[in-house]
């Protein structure tokens, strides 16, 4: 090579290399991480809960959502020079803000939350005001789209106003209108008890009856912990059976008084995502995520899936990986996601809450999709489901 080709070669390599300097140029060598945070021990995950296999509760960690969403993202980026991954964490309760806050530092704007409600309520009071977006991929507490509510946190697992508007809906279809209801101990409990009594007076749906129960063996209890003793003299077409536990409810069908429909946490439940549903290319998605991770697609799974999209597609839509670029497209009415469930997804303004339809399904069969027909709403019927912006108490202030 002559003298001036060498030189001609050095410059251009030179030239080259500032460009990879500037602040904000897209280079394939771009990698926007994407962190999802756990809870080391996590009692929703322990064996002998995920073997049970409750019909509201998950049946493994969703990191394999999030990985099965990478696959599917690898061009989304091809414009700008971007590609995809996920940084997954795990910490103890008192070490997550600290984690969280660790992933900010390593320039990780976006955070998946595969926590309970109080951890998720206080990831997020502590990353405000950072440049950070986060997703809620698990807990339904209407809390969290209410009081607990932060601009920083958008909620892509449906809410217990979402889950009880679902149920809700169908029954009313169904003209199911007289209802028993079984409560169990806990504040979860009393919590989905509450979305399901709203969404009763939205419906016209009658509680006739409100029975605690109590998940136990002993003989002196037999009153709130039998099943024939809990459901006996009650005129009812229908039982609602509130229990975020679900060992009590898993156990309830078949041993009523009366042979009547279970719905709430077992029978029929209201989900965002179940393996069984056949349209809109949703075999194809549970599919692709059982090859990944050997076992069905729960609602937390499918959250993760949506989650690593909803990214994706802001950097594919703006043609940018800029951050408040991408925060802004994901919280505006242009953007447009695909959950497989065969209506546009998008976030609500008011409260953070992901738009999307509601598969009412038992364990094995998807009985209808919510909203059921007849049910409109002035601008989006998926806004029937769940908390409207005329009753949120969000402040997104906070």
């Amino acid at each position: 090579m002559t003298d001036p080709a060498r030189g001609f070669v050095a410059g251009l390599l030179a030239l080259l290399s500032l460009l990879l300097l500037l602040p904000g140029s897209a280079t394939w060598a771009d990698e926007l991480v994407v962190g999802l945070l756990e809870l080391k021990g996590d009692r929703d995950y322990r064996r002998s809960r995920t073997f049970a296999a409750f019909l509201t509760q998950p049946l493994g960690r969703p990191h394999a959502g999030a990985e099965v969403a990478l696959g599917e993202v690898k061009w989304h980026g091809a414009a700008t020079g971007t590609t995809f991954a996920v940084d997954r964490q795990r910490a103890r309760g008192d070490d997550l803000i600290a984690a969280a806050q660790a992933m900010l530092a390593r320039g990780i704007r976006f955070i998946i939350l595969d926590l309970p409600a109080p951890e998720i309520a206080s990831v997020s009071g502590a990353l405000a005001g950072s440049e950070a977006l986060l997703f809620n991929i698990r807990a339904s507490a209407d809390s969290l789209r209410a009081a607990d509510c932060r601009s920083n946190l958008l909620h892509v697992a449906p809410s217990e106003a979402m889950r009880a508007d679902a149920v809700g809906q169908f029954l009313a279809l169904r003209r199911w209108r007289e209802v028993l209801m079984l409560v169990g101990p806990l504040a979860a409990d009393r919590a989905m008890a509450a979305a399901f009594r709203r969404s009763a007076a939205r419906y016209g749906l009658k509680i006739g009856d409100e029975r605690a129960f109590v998940l136990s063996n002993d003989p002196r209890q037999r009153e709130v912990n039998n099943p024939l003793l809990l459901t006996q003299g009650s005129d009812h077409d229908v039982i609602f059976v509130a229990d975020s536990d679900g060992e009590f409810a898993r156990n309830l069908n078949y041993q009523m008084v009366d042979p009547r429909p279970l719905v709430g946490t077992e029978g029929l439940a209201g989900l965002a995502w179940h393996w069984s549903w056949s349209r809109h290319g949703a075999p194809q998605l549970e599919n692709r995520f059982q090859d990944q991770a050997g076992r069905p697609m729960r609602d937390p799974d499918w959250a993760a899936w949506l989650a690593v999209k909803a990214v994706a597609t802001a950097v594919q839509r703006n043609g940018s990986a800029d951050f408040a670029t991408l925060r802004d497209h994901l919280l505006s009415g242009e953007l447009v996601l695909d959950g497989f469930k065969g209506n546009r997804l998008s976030f609500r303004p008011w409260d953070n809450q992901l738009r999307q339809p509601m598969l009412l399904a038992t364990h094995n069969h998807v009985v209808a999709r919510a909203p059921v027909e007849g049910f409109l709403h002035r601008t989006n019927n998926l806004d029937t489901l769940g908390i409207d912006e005329p009753e949120s108490q969000c402040d997104m202030g906070r």
